[in-house]
């Protein structure tokens, strides 16, 4: 009986991880289920937590961290910074030592000014060394980039990983004239940014699901429940429970003609290919929306450029 259970318990496991719909397609339906019940209750961090899973699942998210159908591309998604005071030592140079995940960038910056208003002072960068695993890899690589060089406040140099880091462990070693005092300095760990593959099954249920990530950090209700719904609809589940009734089960009626009631199709197949490109053009539309003042701009006008072609 314990060996018959395991057996079917490993093959609910394996049939779940080759697809991610009926798991998906239920989250989505308590999620419109709590939203739609809640007042100002709703619970916004496990909401955040159970569509974070569910873009993971659809990604195709595997042990070693990537994705069958997403990539890390060096886009940045994010920073790991930290503020260093570097004192002066006769003996040996300092070491700052900053670990993260992800990481295809290294930003050393000398601050202008250090405790707001006193001057900065210069800082000797002897070299910053970088242990990593690189994506898709499970071997540690070290790498050491020498600079051997005085930075000056207001200084920034950025350092380029030859590989996307799935783990990395970052070491500055730097020092300062022993007569000036300590200096400050920055140090960033630049984030690769995840970008879907517009060719996934999944495509469009992974933007609806990051669209209800956006509708939670707003804790807006309606565009919660109008994404859950069609996060579940992406991925062939249905939205509602809704009663059919055939001419088989019609009552007689007195009139002599026939009359059928068709359930409406739901099947519909769709351009594939337009599908694709429309996604292809949401992501960078999305991505643009998240950037600068000007990409912001050239994101509006590509989104503007978009509903006008699909009128």
């Amino acid at each position: 009986m314990k060996r018959f259970f395991l057996i079917a318990l490993f093959a609910t496991t394996a049939a779940f991880a080759q697809s991610p719909a009926p798991r998906v397609a239920d989250d989505g339906l308590v999620i419109d289920r709590v939203a739609e019940a809640s007042k100002r209750d709703l619970p916004v961090e496990l909401l955040k937590r159970i569509v974070n899973e569910d873009i993971d699942l659809l990604r195709g998210k595997r042990p070693d961290g990537t994705y069958e159908y997403a990539s890390y591309e060096r886009f940045e998604a994010g920073r790991i910074t930290a503020s260093h005071s570097v004192q002066p030592r006769t003996d040996k140079m300092a070491t700052i030592e900053m670990r993260g995940t992800n990481i295809y960038r290294v930003i050393v910056d000398v601050p202008s000014r250090r405790m707001l208003v006193r001057k900065n002072l210069p800082v000797w960068l002897e070299r910053v060394d970088v242990d990593f695993i690189g994506e898709g890899s499970t071997q540690t690589e070290v790498k050491s980039f020498e600079v051997k060089a005085w930075m000056q406040p207001g200084e920034v140099r950025p350092i380029d990983l030859p590989a996307i880091a799935r783990q990395a462990t970052v070491k500055v070693i730097a020092t300062v004239e022993a007569k000036g005092g300590y200096g400050n300095l920055d140090v960033a760990l630049v984030q690769a940014k995840i970008v879907d593959l517009p060719d996934s099954p999944f495509a469009e249920a992974v933007n609806q699901a990051k669209a209800a990530l956006r509708a939670l950090e707003r804790n807006d209700v309606p565009s919660l429940r109008a994404t859950a719904q069609r996060m579940r609809e992406a991925v062939g589940g249905r939205t509602t429970t809704t009663a059919v009734t055939t001419a088989a089960t019609l009552p007689p009626r007195p009139s002599s003609s026939e009359v059928s009631v068709t359930a409406p199709r739901t099947d519909v197949p769709s351009d594939r290919a337009t599908r694709l490109e429309m996604s292809t053009e949401l992501q960078m539309i999305e991505d643009l929306l998240t950037g600068t003042e000007a990409e912001r701009r050239e994101g509006l006008d590509r989104l503007h450029q978009l509903i006008r072609r699909m009128r």
